[in-house]
């Protein structure tokens, strides 16, 4: 007799990424991915890494409980978030690659960036995975930039850019249809161009409102058909902490209720601010369903 909570069949496909630099992310079970904000806006205050110091206390703290890969930020994609120039993002992306590669030599470091040159630089210094927001929307060259460098990819699906995409929730279609469509696309000239370790992210929060993000979480499973490992992100976002009546610091446990439901769903990689609770989300996980 079939459950309630039946997790999504074990894929077919490689679930070992492996790093321009040689570095693995092993994806046969769930892991956890850190989020590192080098930006002084982003949308939960206590995320935002204020020193060299406060950046390797932070990535020592994650990794020690069990993070698998640590996710740098330098451009805010909160909606509304300032444009800044990839100068500025780069001048405070790439000292923190350096700080980390010199104190945690083995990490396996993602770079949140949707732009070209960013990304390049950012693999260039010693990054390994490029987590794009835009999914190659507002940077042409970034799929050619990517299969050059043989690194491993993110791609999200998000409508306009963070200062537009509240404004770009109209879908006509089903919105699972879309996505898929739009992804299956997007995979093709990913392939195209040389890329062949690819995530999807189905972009919580973006371009989507709180109940197009519930339904999209629901129906995770249906993404599977793609072939591709998925990356959650819903940590305290909108769509956790809108629907209790609460702020971005209070949404931790909602955070986590749905951090569940999204590895029931088929999540390979659950991008969190709060650690330990996403470990321990995965680690319950594995203990109720195991392989």
């Amino acid at each position: 007799m079939a459950t309630l909570f039946t997790p999504a069949l074990t894929p077919s496909y490689p679930l070992i990424l492996k790093s321009p630099h040689g570095r693995l992310l092993d994806l046969r079970q769930p892991q956890v991915m850190g989020i590192l904000n080098l930006t002084p806006d982003s949308f939960f205050a206590d995320s935002r890494v204020t020193s060299e110091q406060d950046l390797l206390t932070r990535a020592e703290a994650m990794l020690t409980v069990g993070a698998a890969t640590l996710d740098l930020g330098a451009y805010s994609t909160r909606p509304g978030a300032a444009d800044i120039p990839p100068e500025e993002e780069k001048a405070r992306l790439l000292p923190a690659i350096a700080a980390l590669r010199r104190a945690f030599p083995e990490v396996f470091l993602s770079i949140d960036t949707f732009r070209a040159s960013v990304a390049a630089a950012a693999l260039e210094a010693g990054a390994d995975l490029v987590n794009d927001v835009a999914g190659g929307t507002l940077d042409a060259d970034m799929f050619a930039t990517v299969g050059r460098l043989r690194a491993p990819y993110v791609l999200m699906h998000m409508r306009g850019t963070p200062q537009t995409m509240t404004t770009l929730t109209d879908y006509p279609d089903d919105l699972v249809l879309t996505l898929l469509r739009q992804f299956r696309d997007q995979l093709v000239a990913l392939r195209e161009a040389g890329v062949t370790d690819v995530l999807l992210d189905p972009g919580f929060g973006f371009a989507k409102t709180s109940a197009q993000s519930h339904e999209l979480l629901r129906r995770l499973p249906e993404l599977a058909v793609l072939g591709q490992p998925i990356l959650a992100g819903l940590s305290r976002k909108r769509l956790v902490y809108q629907p209790l009546g609460l702020t971005a610091e209070a949404a931790l446990n909602g955070t986590t209720a749905l951090h569940m439901l999204a590895l029931q769903g088929g999540a390979r990689l659950l991008r969190a601010h709060d650690v330990p609770e996403a470990v321990q989300a995965v680690r319950l996980f594995q203990a109720v369903f195991p392989a």
